[in-house]
């Protein structure tokens, strides 16, 4: 397979799957090496595919309705659960973390969290390193997805009362 017909190969489980597809998967089923993969999708970006990268692996940037908005947040790492959990129970999607570092500036990670289950993954991974809001004394922003004002209205509110919200 030449490295053209791989990456239309790539494009198009992406596209068609439209579930998160870890590259050491992509890279067994097409006989490469992970960093192989790794070019492969830095190139279909630079085509001006929409493709994310995850945690949990790749991803097409679905065009869709909802509505999104950054929130700002403050707390400690002992709070982390309980922010995701809230946004997430009243069907939110938490589609990245941002942090303003002093000389990087803002360093965006994405994360894709959808449900309560994904929440408890993530914290389960933090257990072994420190969130990025660490490098900011618990100071960062989400960008979140939701259907409407009143499933935003309900995240706000439920943060604000847990003293999680900045404003």
């Amino acid at each position: 397979m030449s490295p053209d017909e791989r990456r239309k190969f790539i494009l198009n489980k992406l596209i068609d799957d439209k579930e998160v597809l870890k590259g050491q998967v992509l890279a067994e089923f097409l006989k490469v090496t992970r960093q192989i993969i790794v070019k492969d999708i830095a190139i279909l970006k630079a085509e001006g595919h929409n493709i994310i990268s995850t945690p949990k692996g790749y991803m097409i940037q679905q065009e869709n309705k909802d509505l999104k908005k950054v929130i700002a947040v403050f707390h400690d790492e002992k709070d982390i659960e309980t922010e995701l959990s809230i946004i997430v129970k009243y069907g939110g999607i938490i589609e990245d973390i941002r942090v303003e570092h002093a000389v990087y500036g803002e360093i965006t990670a994405m994360l894709m969290i959808k449900t309560i289950y994904e929440v408890q993954s993530f914290i389960q991974k933090l257990k072994d390193s420190k969130p990025l809001s660490a490098l900011t004394g618990g100071v960062h922003l989400h960008l979140i997805r939701y259907k409407d004002e009143e499933m935003l209205q309900n995240i706000l509110r439920e943060l604000k009362e847990k003293n999680l919200l900045l404003e």
